[in-house]
């Protein structure tokens, strides 16, 4: 087989770590394609990864990156429903920062009509994610409220939009004035800019007291204990990430009182029919909306694959509106 250049952690540190390297195109196993990769998202797990604290599961490639899109070209025994030459978008388990990437077929996705090749591999894990845990666990109906963090992030982007169309009330922090703007303009009722403003307390205001009925959040260390006291009676806390210490001591009586149910999840180590049935909702609820229109990838900044490193800093320096990606259409 031909070689491919990939990005390597050569060991866990700093973004300087990632360098480019060599190795073998990857052969696409039972059930996989093979895609040459046009862009690929970077993600919040790359930097955990990066720095030791997200190992693959066991049998995936130590070469990070979660999505990716591009056109497939080759495909392993038991395909269905793909030709090669297909442009698709894809959720990996790792592989992403590569001119080529396996991906089991369930996975992937075909681009929706309306986005380009360099948005569609910011789609992914975003999309997947949300769908998973704001509209699944997080059981968020039209008429509800929720309180979304970090919503200038790639998450949060996506929450917003997706929340909003479906017609939910749409609170969200983020950490400046130009962050609570764009937030606004993708459809939230209220954007808080939290180094300034007490989320509780605004929360509160704008609810009259009654709270949310949803939270989604990446952050929490003490924003776990605030964010119970902003559930409405039967909310539902989602936590997804953690930005702060993922220990904490917490008073449970308003979960109690309040019948509150705390969830969460992890999206990389689910089995691949558990990720096939993600992309089937999407596909039948979320990729219409791309067609009519009605949704938008926010593309921050692009790199080469070879600059990936850059990436990581733009990322850990929180700098960003929407998605860092890097951008192989051109090779």
């Amino acid at each position: 087989m031909p070689n491919m250049v990939h990005i390597e952690i050569q060991q866990p540190g700093a973004p300087e770590v990632l360098v480019p390297g060599t190795g073998v195109v990857p052969t696409p196993a039972d059930g996989e394609v093979l895609i040459k990769v046009a862009s690929a998202g970077i993600n919040r797990p790359d930097v955990m990864q990066r720095v030791g604290n997200y190992n693959p599961p066991p049998g995936v490639t130590k070469i990070p990156g979660l999505e990716v899109a591009g056109t497939i070209v080759a495909m392993g025994p038991n395909v269905t429903g793909f030709h090669e030459g297909d442009e698709v978008c894809a959720l990996v388990a790792g592989g992403g920062y590569a001119e080529y990437c396996v991906a089991p077929a369930v996975q992937t996705l075909p681009i929706p009509q309306g986005i380009s090749m360099l948005e569609a591999g910011g789609i992914p894990e975003n999309y997947f994610t949300v769908w998973t845990n704001v509209f699944e666990r997080g059981r968020l109906k039209a008429g509800e409220t929720i309180l979304i963090h970090g919503g200038s992030s790639g998450i949060g982007t996506t929450a917003i939009q997706l929340a909003k169309i479906f017609g939910a009330t749409v609170i969200t922090t983020a950490g400046s004035a130009e962050k609570c703007a764009a937030c606004t303009s993708l459809g939230a009722d209220l954007a808080i800019k939290y180094r300034d403003d007490d989320f509780v307390a605004k929360v509160h205001d704008f609810t009259n007291g009654a709270g949310v009925n949803l939270i989604l959040d990446m952050v929490g260390g003490d924003y776990v204990q605030r964010n119970i006291s902003c559930l409405a009676l039967e909310g539902r806390l989602v936590q997804i990430a953690f930005l702060q210490p993922s220990k904490n001591e917490l008073d449970l009586l308003p979960v109690m009182l309040k019948r509150l149910t705390i969830t969460g999840s992890t999206l990389r180590p689910r089995t691949i029919e558990q990720k096939g049935a993600i992309a089937e909702e999407l596909r039948k609820h979320v990729w219409p909306l791309f067609a009519q229109g009605k949704l938008k990838v926010l593309v921050h900044q692009t790199y080469p694959l070879e600059q990936a490193a850059a990436g990581h800093s733009l990322m850990e320096s929180s700098d960003h509106i929407g998605k860092i990606m890097l951008d192989l259409t051109d090779r």
